[in-house]
């Protein structure tokens, strides 16, 4: 079974530096089937979603998303349930230690991006407990390996090393990103996955890293309409006399 691959941490103008159709091009080049255009939410105007147009290719997919950021806990709630109905996958920047733990203890937020190539507020046991239980997948930007050099591209493989290894011991989800701003910060799957390796992910781990798990988020949040709380569904019943 051939897979499908998809990129979901793509950020366009004004947040990166280039249009959708251009990002769009080079992602069916590469081998993509589908991206997500998640522009910080300090940036976006009123047009942003209107912009994002997720029918008007065959066999290519663009999805709404959003990467809330902000240190302020409170401000963060509010974000999340603002963009929430707005978008198939919400993303929330992390670093900043309580925002990393309020992150992940809510269950409507779909990844947490960043923290995890930072020394101090990365995961632990306790935060990778609370992604696994609210199902949170963490992303491992690859940005962070490809734009770094030095000893800062060796702490990056090394945090992400360290996360990886705390993802499987808890069972939480994984995404791998490009993180990209620019049609040059774009890598083929094939690619993306050997650089994973590089941190300790497995060809099988990088592929469902790819595939299945963002698509699979995309999915979930596509049926959001029927969902009253995590693990209740309504179901249309037909019945015949």
């Amino acid at each position: 079974m051939i897979k499908k691959f998809y990129d979901c941490n793509i950020r366009v103008i004004p947040d990166g530096t280039a249009q959708i159709s251009e990002f769009v091009n080079i992602a069916k080049r590469l081998g993509f089937k589908g991206i997500a255009i998640t522009n910080s939410s300090n940036i976006i105007d009123s047009d942003y979603f209107n912009n994002i147009n997720s029918n008007q290719l065959k066999d290519f997919e663009i999805f709404k998303g959003i990467e809330i950021v902000t240190t302020n806990q409170t401000k963060l709630n509010e974000l999340v349930k603002t963009y929430r109905k707005s978008v198939d996958i919400l993303l929330v920047r992390g670093g900043d230690e309580n925002i990393n733990r309020k992150a992940l203890e809510n269950p409507i937020v779909d990844v947490l991006t960043h923290a995890p190539t930072l020394k101090h507020n990365g995961l632990n046991h306790i935060l990778a407990k609370s992604a696994h239980d609210n199902d949170v997948a963490i992303e491992f930007n690859l940005d962070a390996i490809i734009q770094q050099r030095g000893g800062k591209r060796v702490h990056a493989i090394s945090y992400f090393r360290k996360n990886l290894q705390l993802a499987r011991k808890y069972g939480v989800k994984t995404i791998l990103t490009s993180n990209a701003s620019s049609i040059y910060d774009m890598r083929a799957p094939r690619e993306m996955i050997a650089l994973a390796k590089l941190f300790g992910m497995s060809k099988e781990e990088g592929i469902e890293a790819l595939s299945a798990t963002p698509l699979n988020i995309i999915e979930k949040n596509r049926k959001g309409s029927n969902i009253i709380q995590k693990g209740v569904e309504i179901v249309d019943l037909q019945y015949s006399f």
